[in-house]
């Protein structure tokens, strides 16, 4: 079942005729001119291309840079900072109180302000400086890959009651390029990052579904839907789809649920930055440039479907041995199927028991069930390959394999012989237990200072990617993917998580499931009684949900105790998502006598946690009879 609040949205669409856009999607005129500045970003300048701009304020386009086809990123950046700090210059001017004898280009950078704008006002302008690079040819490139996907994104998100609209995010995340990577570790057409992808989709060693458009545009759906359901407005969901619930709620505390202009505007949450401030209205562009394709893009011609073949395995088998079967090599296999990994192309893993395959129909010449029945009965296994080793890639830490493959960093420590838990190096491969102990133990003949605490190596820039936006001091670098410009890694790791883990002005937090005092005083340094002592609870009493506790902020600071609490959160709720998929939501009547704690854990079999995010408002210790909630729908990926 989907959530109620995208279902009342049907019906409401039912009962008065079809619903104009700027209903379903609102578009303030305060925000006119910032959709117009995307519009032109992904219609006018191409990737060779690009503006200096004021941040906050996207009316104000100082001016557009062309670069050569052939030039490095470092010429780009070099020439983009030149022109950057020529405009701070006349900005400085300006900011002094100079209206008098201006220069031509001081007369044209004072244009672009509206009159009278204060000194104080342009001295801020000064650090708001950004360079954008164009995106148009990846627009256009976006339209025609988009073809290929279209028919079923628009059914999925029917069949899901949201807006079909909807379908236009992916040209602001990824380009619909489902190679698509981001730096903080979102992947496919609707960069999800690792941490959500786990709650609608299979994300491991063995299948990563983020990267099949298919299994992504389900779960996209599913996400957004969610997020309505919280936020119940499209505006907020959308921007929850970057920024996170958590944030977003409390954007809309602040302001006010449908003060779009002032949540997009003035809001000053800790992550809350260029990204988050301009997704919306980066949609919304994108919305009406695919509404408008032949205006803008004329004489596109769109990848057709593909007509595929789709089967289920009953049970693990080699990817050979399907390749064999259909007379497709292995590399067409994954290429139609994205989602495998690299342990099963080289072998080291079956394909899995229940994995749904995409094989096009002109491929093969005769049905697909006939070819399955034709691999031998021994090819066909009842239990998977257990993890031999592992390759280590850009960016793994061994705390982060261990907990892929449920060891302890110890283990490969040893099982490795390793100096320490931090000297890996990319490409390295590592035994895993179920290899057993090497045979012998060579002496590593590195250098004794060659040690690596994290593989972050650089990697190619892929289409859809970003970086951070230009600001002072900062070295000047082009944008492209919003989603990924987001610079602190905690805001991705609870993006579908409604919970507010932030500590409140005057000190306090409230309480949420999974944590107790004992938590607080780890995380704060302190010891537990002391925050007995300052919150009045006796001895041996625990804490409540929904309770709020008072801090002591005294050794450790608000924002480090954010930061270890999130992670603790995050660490539950991957460990949890790694053995189960959200498929759907059920709602469920309280009725006389039942208690939602129990109807969660026995009847559900949903956590608390998982039961409080989808019903976030809900004061668990006064829920009534006839009281409505819902339930997510599980099962095991």
């Amino acid at each position: 079942m989907t959530s109620p609040r995208p279902l009342l949205f049907l019906l409401l669409a039912l009962l008065a005729g079809p619903v104009a856009a700027d209903e379903t999607f609102p578009q303030p005129a305060e925000l006119q001119p910032d959709v117009d500045f995307w519009v032109s970003i992904f219609t006018r300048y191409t990737t060779n291309q690009g503006v200096l701009h004021d941040s906050r304020n996207l009316a104000v386009v100082y001016e557009h840079i062309d670069f050569a086809t052939g030039d490095s990123r470092r010429t780009r950046q070099r020439a983009a900072a030149k022109r950057r700090d020529g405009i701070k210059a006349i900005l400085r001017s300006l900011a002094s109180g100079k209206r008098t004898n201006l220069t031509n280009d001081e007369e044209r950078v004072l244009a672009l302000w509206p009159d009278g704008v204060s000194n104080e006002t342009l001295q801020q302008a000064i650090n708001q400086i950004r360079y954008q690079q164009g995106l148009s040819d990846r627009f256009r490139e976006g339209l025609i890959r988009a073809g290929r996907w279209r028919d079923f994104i628009d059914s999925e998100l029917r069949a899901l009651q949201v807006p079909v609209e909807l379908a236009a995010l992916p040209h602001v995340e990824s380009s619909y390029n489902p190679a698509a990577r981001s730096h903080v570790g979102a992947s496919g057409i609707w960069q999800f990052t690792r941490s959500t992808g786990r709650r609608f989709m299979r994300v491991d060693h063995v299948l990563d579904e983020r990267n099949d458009p298919f299994a992504a545009s389900r779960a996209a759906g599913q996400l957004l839907a969610y997020n309505y359901s919280i936020t119940g407005n499209w505006p907020m969901a959308i921007t929850a789809y970057n920024h996170g619930l958590g944030g977003v709620r409390r954007a809309m505390r602040e302001f006010g649920d449908t003060a779009y202009v002032d949540i997009l505007r003035n809001y000053k949450g800790r992550t809350f930055g260029f990204a988050s401030r301009n997704f919306y209205v980066a949609f919304l562009a994108a919305m009406h440039v695919d509404q408008n394709a032949e205006r803008y893009f004329p004489n596109t011609v769109v990848d057709k479907p593909v007509d595929y073949a789709v089967f289920t395995l009953a049970s693990y088998v080699p990817l050979q041995d399907v390749a064999d079967a259909f007379g497709i090599s292995r590399q067409k296999l994954v290429e139609y199927n994205p989602a495998i990994q690299a342990t099963i192309e080289t072998g080291n893993k079956h394909l899995p028991r229940g994995f749904t395959m995409r094989v096009p129909r002109a491929m093969i010449d005769a049905d697909a069930d006939e070819l399955l029945a034709a691999i031998p009965a021994g090819s066909w296994q009842d239990e998977q390959l257990p993890d031999m080793f592992h390759t280590v890639q850009r960016g793994d830490t061994l705390s982060q394999i261990a907990e892929t493959y449920r060891t302890r960093v110890s283990t490969l420590v040893a099982l490795n012989g390793l100096r320490n838990s931090h000297s890996i190096r990319a490409g390295q491969e590592l035994r895993l237990p179920a290899a057993g102990p090497a045979p012998a133990v060579v002496a590593s003949t590195e250098p004794e200072d060659t040690v690596i605490a994290s593989v972050q190596e650089p990697q190619p820039e892929p289409p859809g990617e970003a970086e951070p936006a230009v600001e002072e001091e900062s070295p000047l670098v082009v944008t492209q993917d919003l989603a990924a410009t987001v610079s602190d890694a905690s805001q991705t790791a609870l993006l579908s998580d409604p919970s507010d883990y932030s500590v409140a002005d005057d000190g306090t937090i409230e309480v949420h499931p999974l944590e107790t005092l004992g938590h607080y005083g780890d995380w704060l340094e302190i010891k537990t009684q002391r925050l007995r002592d300052l919150n009045g609870l006796a001895f041996r009493t625990p804490v409540q949900v929904g309770d709020r506790i008072r801090l002591d902020l005294g050794t450790v600071d608000a924002q480090t105790f954010e930061s270890r609490r999130e992670e603790y959160h995050r660490a539950q709720q991957d460990a949890f998502f790694r053995e189960h998929v959200i498929t759907g939501i059920t709602e469920h009547e309280v009725a006389p006598g039942e208690s939602v704690w129990i109807l969660s854990l026995r009847k559900y079999d949903v956590p608390i946690w998982l039961f409080r995010q989808y019903n976030p408002g809900l004061d668990l210790h006064n829920v009534r009879a006839g009281t409505r909630v819902q339930f997510p729908v599980m099962s095991t990926p």
